[in-house]
C-alpha cells in the first residue's frame, strides 16, 4: 500500500523506493557473508567439540569385553 501511494503521488519516491530496497538487500547479504566468513572457524571447532563429546558419550556405553564383529549363533 505505501508502494502504491508513493508511486502515484510522486515518481521520484518510486523511483526511490526500487533503488533503496535492493541496495539494502545486496548490503545484507554482503554484511551476511562476511559475518559467516568470520566466524566460520569458530562455530565448526565448536561443532567439531559437540561431536567427540558424544562420540566419547556412546563410547561409554560399548562392552569392551564383547566382540560385536563376531556374529551371534
Amino acid at each position: 500500500m505505501i508502494i502504491q501511494a508513493a508511486a502515484t503521488s510522486s515518481p521520484a519516491f518510486a523511483a526511490l523506493i526500487w533503488w533503496l530496497v535492493p541496495f539494502f538487500a545486496v548490503l545484507g547479504a554482503l554484511i551476511y557473508v562476511i559475518w559467516v566468513a568470520k566466524f566460520k572457524d569458530k562455530y565448526a571447532n565448536e561443532t567439531n567439540r559437540s561431536v567427540n563429546k558424544f562420540q566419547s558419550f556412546q563410547h561409554s556405553f560399548r562392552d569392551e569385553t564383547k566382540d560385536d564383529s563376531a556374529p551371534n549363533s
